[in-house]
């Protein structure tokens, strides 16, 4: 339950942020609108994720209090308009998580991780209209790996999915392929989203988080290329005079320094 001091706080804030939107109060904030303010809710969800990769939960606080400004401008913004209230966002939050819970909030009981996440897919069925695809509740405009992976995962808790690993490679070799042979700007772009989508689908099967994996790949591309760099001013030397074979042999120390 909320301690006086997370009410008085919570109320605090409430108070605060309407203050903003007030016709006196701060000239951007009451610019703001839905649509503007989606840029900012995307950029601070990712701060949030940069300090928890960085695993400084010092500070998580903050962070994770700009994201929670981001959810409290909205609604005050709704509000406003007379579209919903905090009061709706709280009571809809709260039936949610006890309705997809009846192994905590009813008779049911589960003893596994596994057997919340099927639960959870198999209400969420209910929950969707007859009609209704099973994709239809993937956000489109989630990052795009994360995106592919989600609408596969789903298709796949339908049913629909490869019989095995190596037809996913088998898939995966054959998008190559036709990648390889397009004879048109448009025609590679189509056939490398589908490698794309085809490559992502692999790494599931492999059990690895594609997005992840792609993050760590450019956290280790920028931390060999900043050695690049290093070496070159230490040389004095510009990179774009530089031929492709001594661009390579410098790529090659930051790699043998780096241990890969």
């Amino acid at each position: 339950m909320l301690s006086e001091e997370e009410k008085a706080r919570y109320e605090e804030l409430r108070a605060i942020i309407a203050r903003l939107r007030a016709p006196d109060g701060c000239p951007w904030d009451r610019e703001q609108t839905h649509q503007s303010l989606r840029p900012h809710l995307i950029q601070e969800a990712y701060e949030v994720l940069a300090v928890l990769d960085a695993g400084d939960v010092t500070r998580l606080p903050e962070e994770l209090g700009d994201l929670l400004f981001q959810v409290l401008l909205h609604t005050q913004l709704a509000d406003e308009a007379g579209e919903f209230t905090m009061t709706e966002v709280l009571a809809g939050l709260a039936a949610k998580l006890m309705r997809r819970h009846p192994h905590v909030f009813g008779e049911r009981r589960l003893e596994t991780a596994q057997q919340v996440v099927e639960q959870w897919e198999e209400l969420k069925r209910g929950e969707r209209a007859a009609e209704e695809s099973a994709l239809a509740g993937v956000p489109p405009a989630m990052p795009a790996l994360d995106y592919a992976r989600e609408l596969l995962r789903r298709a796949e808790a339908a049913g629909f999915a490869w019989p095995e690993r190596r037809d996913v490679l088998a898939k995966l070799t054959e998008e190559l392929e036709e990648l390889s042979q397009a004879s048109s700007p448009e025609e590679a772009a189509d056939e490398l989203g589908d490698l794309l989508l085809n490559l992502a689908n692999y790494a599931r099967y492999l059990g690895i988080d594609a997005e992840e994996a792609l993050r760590q790949a450019g956290h280790k591309f920028r931390r060999r290329f900043a050695a690049v760099e290093s070496r070159a001013r230490a040389r004095n030397v510009d990179l774009k005079a530089l031929s492709r074979d001594e661009l390579m042999g410098l790529w090659q120390e930051a790699k043998q320094e780096a241990g890969a």
